[in-house]
């Protein structure tokens, strides 16, 4: 049997991540932001923040 899809589930679309965007990241990052608050702040999760910030170098959350 096929499951079908409820009507209000959401479709999720992949944003790009501008320049202004990394800029932000960078920024949070140095102020050692929670991720809560930058996922909330930028809109995206905190999966796709820890990934960019990992393919970027940068440390992000809590650091010892």
């Amino acid at each position: 049997m096929a499951k079908k899809k409820k009507a209000t589930e959401k479709r999720l679309k992949r944003r790009e991540w501008s320049k202004a965007d990394v800029r932000e990241l960078k920024s949070h990052s140095k102020a050692r932001t929670p991720v809560l608050k930058i996922a909330k702040l930028t809109k995206r999760t905190v999966g796709a923040l820890r990934q960019k910030a990992l393919h970027l170098g940068i440390g992000l959350g809590h650091q010892r």
